[in-house]
């Protein structure tokens, strides 16, 4: 069996499933047609499937025509989940939110192998890329593939692969971004290792999926902990009067020993400000309790509700409150220049200050429309940048600092700017730092 799939990965016979369409799933389908390879891409979503089989993209930093072109080379969308068999491989990018509780949500993972697992077939390979806590390749996904007879490592192949997509950014695409790869057995680490040679320039392979599982987990939570000191500091700086961006570009001119991370609202984008809480659950297991790594999540989840703070500080310097408001939001995606809203701060930061009475609008050059979200509903649109827009709001809170604002349009015709990124390094009149 490992053969015939290593032959078919090599000649590019083989057909590769990939199941979930969205900001991981989506450019690693691409690279693969782009090399040649037909793909079968599975995703729950019908909106998704239709525009992807119309040659259509809803992510705005892949082109329509790149989709088009991969339709060309025989890339197929489906919600048919029976069709597993036809793919030789079949990769998970499924979401892994936290539930209400902080705790793993693993059911997208869990409802995505069951849909799978009535299909397998001898010969295939298994990869899953969702982040998650060590364990979970080889405590939930193998006994459900064995279930059907399976030997993993001699009939079905498994590994698991972390994604590592930076949307938005230019300089590391899909196929520069070295992978991560451990299989259960050596079998499947061959095989895994081979499917993604074939598309991605450097492959790192480890020891088990287990050192897979953990070395995402290091690598956000890396950021997690750095970004937590840092929204710290920001918070003594203010006390002190000292402009945090400012210490912070001095202090990167150190060219040894010290990497700048920036302080913002909050965390963003679905990796940063989950995956810790994914490791700090499993810990309890073991008896252990990750109060370092928890910390820096108490930091970074209470930095909305201390720009909120600031927000009021300064609308009651204009004898103004919060209630009855007119607050506009500059920038909702979680990250600049791109269209991606998960876990935005920016949404939460709106929220605080609607259930604080304010009326509250944004503006958005990636997201024309707020669009539909588990468990945030606005129903509003992105309002157009001008200097008439601008004076009619009581207060304009910079969360995400797109390159596409106007930032001189919006000093110059602002009553009242709160800045909580540090785009505007001089001070004046009408500019709060957060």
């Amino acid at each position: 069996m490992k053969q015939s799939l290593l032959d078919k990965i090599a000649s590019k016979d083989a057909r590769i499933g990939i199941v979930g369409l969205g900001y991981v799933g989506l450019p690693l389908m691409l690279r693969f047609a782009e090399v040649g390879y037909k793909v079968l891409g599975f995703d729950i979503d019908t909106s998704k499937v239709d525009a992807l089989m119309a040659g259509r993209s809803y992510i705005e930093h892949i082109s329509a025509d790149s989709i088009a072109s991969a339709r060309q080379q025989g890339f197929e969308a489906t919600t048919d989940f029976s069709r597993a068999g036809e793919a030789d491989t079949l990769i998970l990018c499924v979401p892994t939110p936290l539930n209400k509780y902080r705790e793993p949500d693993l059911s997208y993972v869990l409802n995505t192998i069951d849909a799978l697992v009535p299909y397998l077939r001898k010969g295939h390979l298994v990869s899953l890329e969702s982040t998650t806590y060590p364990g979970t390749t080889d405590e939930e996904l193998l006994p459900r593939i064995e279930s059907r007879g399976f030997k993993v490592g001699e009939d079905v192949f498994l590994v698991f692969s972390p994604e590592r997509e930076d949307p938005g950014n230019p300089n590391f695409t899909t196929r520069t971004i070295p992978k991560v790869c451990g299989g259960v057995t050596p079998a499947c680490l061959e095989t895994g290792v081979a499917l993604y040679s074939a598309v991605i320039d450097k492959v790192v392979p480890v020891s088990s999926t287990r050192a897979a599982e953990m070395t995402k987990l290091l690598e956000n939570i890396h950021r997690a902990v750095n970004i937590g000191l840092v929204n710290e500091m920001k918070i003594v700086a203010d006390k002190m009067n000292i402009d945090i961006f400012e210490v912070i570009r001095a202090a990167a001119t150190k060219p040894f020993g010290f990497v700048p991370y920036y302080p913002g609202p909050g965390l963003g984008g679905h990796c940063i400000p989950i995956d810790p809480f994914y490791l700090t659950w499993k810990a309890r297991e073991y008896g252990l309790h990750t109060r370092f790594i928890e910390l820096a999540g108490e930091v970074n989840s209470g930095m909305p509700d201390w720009v909120v703070g600031k927000v009021a500080a300064a609308l009651n310097t204009r004898k103004k409150s919060i209630n009855g408001s007119k607050v506009l939001v500059l920038g909702i995606a979680y990250k600049k220049n791109v269209d991606d809203m998960r876990e935005s701060p920016s949404v939460f930061l709106m929220e605080k200050l609607r259930d604080l009475g304010a009326e509250v609008a944004y503006s958005d050059p990636h997201v024309p429309v707020f669009p539909k979200m588990r468990e945030h509903h606005f129903d509003l649109s992105s309002v157009a940048l001008t200097a008439e827009s601008l004076a009619s709001y009581d207060c304009v809170l910079l969360a995400t600092d797109h390159d596409r604002f106007d930032y001189e349009l919006i000093k110059q015709n602002a009553k009242l700017i709160v800045d909580s990124r540090g785009r505007y390094q001089q001070p004046f009149d009408h500019l709060v730092k957060a």
